[in-house]
C-alpha cells in the first residue's frame, strides 16, 4: 500500500514540476495567441490525435462554455470530409506533443491553403507543426510521470493547463459573468446554482389591497396555495405581507379587520434578476418559505422555497 501511495505522489509531483515550468515559461507568444483568438470572427477549431485529441475535446468544451465559440475536429475525420467545417473565418488550435503527428498533415495543409490562422502547441520548437504555424506555443521540456518517458502524462497535463489558461484569459477579457455561463450551461448542478429568481418565480401572485377585508385575504391565501398574500397600496407597490403567523396573532376578531391591520409591513423581497441561490439563502436565514420578487417597488412574482428545491438548489 505504501508503495502505491509513493508512486502516486511521485506522479503528481512530477506533473506539478511540469506545470511550474509551463507557468514560468509563458511569454509574449501566449499574449499573441489570446489576441489572435479575440480577433477571430468564426470559431476556434481544436484538433489533435490520440491523447492530444482527448485533451483537445476538453479545451474546445471549456472555450465554448466560457464565451469563445469552439469545436473539436478529429484529424482523421478532417481528411475524409470534415475539413469543410474549417472556414476562412475560423482559427485552428492544433495540439501535438511531438509536432510530427502524420494525421494532422491534411488539416495543417488546409489552413495554409486558405490562410486560416494556425496556432500550434508542441514540445519541439523545430517540429513541422510549429514551423508551419502562424504562432507556436512551446511546452517546456519536462519528464513524463511514467518514469520511462513513453506514456503521455506530464505533457498532456501541461497541454490541458495551457488550454485552460487561454480560456480563462479570454473569459476575463470579455468580462464573462456567472449569468453568461448559465446561458451556455443551463443544465446540471452548475446550471441550477446560476438560475435567477425570474427563471423560477410564479407570476400569478396572491395579492390584496390595503383596505381588503380579511375574508377576501383568506380566500386569496387559500386559493393561491402559497400560505401568504402580499398587500399592495393604491399605486400597486408592495407594502406588506400576511402570513400564517399574522393570522394566528390576530385570531380574535380576525374577520372584522382589514388587510392593513393584520399585515407585516415592509416584507423581505428580492429582485427578479438575483440568483435563486441568494433567494434560498435569504429564506433559510429568515426562516420563511416565500419571497416576493419586486421591481421598482411593485411585485412581479413570488418564489416558494419548494421551487428552489425542485430546481436542485439544495
Amino acid at each position: 500500500m505504501a508503495d502505491y501511495i509513493e508512486t502516486a505522489r511521485r506522479v503528481i509531483e512530477t506533473e506539478i514540476a511540469g506545470l511550474g515550468a509551463l507557468a514560468r515559461g509563458l511569454g509574449e507568444e501566449f499574449s499573441r495567441a489570446v489576441e489572435m483568438i479575440l480577433a477571430v470572427r468564426g470559431r476556434v477549431i481544436v484538433s489533435g490525435m490520440g491523447k492530444s485529441g482527448h485533451v483537445g475535446r476538453k479545451i474546445a468544451a471549456t472555450l465554448a462554455s466560457t464565451g469563445t465559440p469552439a469545436q473539436f475536429v478529429h484529424p482523421g475525420e478532417a481528411s475524409h470530409g470534415d475539413l469543410g467545417m474549417v472556414t476562412k473565418s475560423d482559427l485552428a488550435l492544433v495540439l501535438s506533443n511531438s509536432g510530427e503527428t502524420p494525421e494532422l498533415a491534411d488539416l495543417i495543409a488546409h489552413t495554409r491553403r486558405f490562410s486560416i490562422p494556425l496556432i500550434g502547441v508542441a514540445a519541439r520548437a523545430g517540429s513541422t507543426l510549429i514551423r508551419q504555424a502562424d504562432l507556436g506555443l512551446i511546452l517546456p521540456a519536462a519528464q513524463e510521470a511514467c518514469g520511462n518517458g513513453i506514456v503521455p502524462t506530464t505533457s498532456t497535463t501541461m497541454t490541458l493547463a495551457l488550454g485552460d489558461a487561454l480560456a480563462i484569459a479570454l473569459m476575463e477579457h470579455r468580462q464573462f459573468t456567472p449569468e453568461h455561463f448559465r446561458t451556455f450551461h443551463p443544465g446540471g448542478k452548475l446550471g441550477s446554482l446560476l438560475a435567477k429568481v425570474g427563471d423560477l418565480m410564479h407570476r400569478d401572485m396572491p395579492l390584496v389591497a390595503l383596505d381588503a377585508p380579511m375574508s377576501e385575504a383568506l380566500l386569496v391565501i387559500s386559493r393561491k396555495g402559497y400560505g401568504v398574500t402580499g398587500v399592495t397600496d393604491g399605486d400597486g407597490a408592495l407594502v406588506g405581507i400576511i402570513t400564517d403567523g399574522d393570522l394566528r396573532r390576530h385570531m380574535q376578531g380576525l374577520l372584522d379587520l382589514d388587510a392593513s391591520a393584520v399585515m407585516t409591513p415592509t416584507p423581505r423581497t428580492i429582485a427578479p434578476g438575483a440568483l435563486a441561490e441568494a433567494a434560498l439563502a435569504q429564506m433559510q436565514d429568515s426562516k420563511i418559505t416565500c419571497l416576493f420578487a419586486v421591481e421598482e417597488g411593485r411585485p412581479c412574482g413570488i418564489l416558494h422555497i419548494h421551487d428552489c428545491l425542485r430546481a436542485g438548489l439544495v
